[in-house]
């Protein structure tokens, strides 16, 4: 199979090779050395899509912690080459690190340092959002959160509902952050509804944990309202990807 891929690359003058799945540190480095372009697996491709859309203060924590995690076990092949000459050298003395083992493991300890701060940085986020449940609880005012399948227009029926004006593009993760707007729906009773990121299949466990604060809007909604596309031919597989990620988070 690699065989016929790196041939079909030679054939198209392809720079980039981009898998629908993960693959481990170790299979990229091989892959890349193999098939001599650029590889991507799904959750880089993901990652890198959502640093294009996140707007937010919020959104760019979120998904710069999903990168550092993803980059961290990456590291090593990173530096292979390094080590690679340090080991065959015979510069320095038996036992003594080489250049690409001291800057791998200052690599490692500068992205540890950087994953703790925007944990603490989103912790945060996430006290300040459980102060305003508390407060809407007090208020009795009721949560809708509407859940979806990525681009099944969520953030569509809120704009129509409450007259939000956020954008509403026709393009995977438009919404990375939950924008909320008070619907009145009649004389005595409002309601706050919220639009949240979009789920996919496969989704990444970096952006489940990055994306935390936000998914944790769904466990204290009072409603979930499912907004499906039925014009999908893939719209029951989509309905049911959502419904499988609501019951694990």
């Amino acid at each position: 199979k690699v065989a016929e891929v790196q041939l079909y690359c030679e054939n198209t003058e392809a720079t980039m090779v981009i898998f629908d799945n993960d693959l481990s540190p170790s299979q990229m480095r091989v892959l890349t050395e193999l098939l001599k372009v650029q590889v991507l697996d799904r959750c880089g491709l993901i990652l890198d899509i959502f640093a294009q859309r996140a707007k937010t203060k919020e959104g760019r924590l979120q998904v710069e912690l999903a990168q550092y995690q993803y980059l961290l076990p990456r590291l090593t092949g990173m530096w292979t080459h390094l080590e690679r000459q340090a080991g065959t050298s015979g510069k320095g003395p038996i036992g003594s690190k080489g250049p690409g083992e001291t800057q791998l493991e200052t690599d490692r300890r500068h992205i540890r340092r950087k994953i703790d701060k925007l944990r603490e940085d989103l912790e945060d986020v996430r006290r300040v959002r459980s102060t305003q449940r508390q407060q809407r609880q007090k208020n009795e005012v009721p949560v809708v959160a509407i859940v979806g399948y990525t681009n099944a227009g969520k953030s569509t029926l809120l704009n129509h509902l409450t007259g939000a004006g956020i954008p509403a593009n026709n393009r995977l993760f438009d919404t990375l952050d939950t924008t909320s707007r008070l619907l009145t729906v009649s004389d005595t009773l409002d309601v706050v509804v919220s639009d949240t990121v979009g789920f996919i299949r496969k989704l990444p466990h970096q952006l489940v944990e990055a994306f935390k604060a936000t998914l944790e809007e769904l466990e204290y909604a009072d409603l979930l309202l499912h907004v499906i596309d039925v014009s999908n031919p893939e719209w029951q597989l989509q309905a049911q990807v959502v419904e499988n990620l609501i019951v694990e988070l």
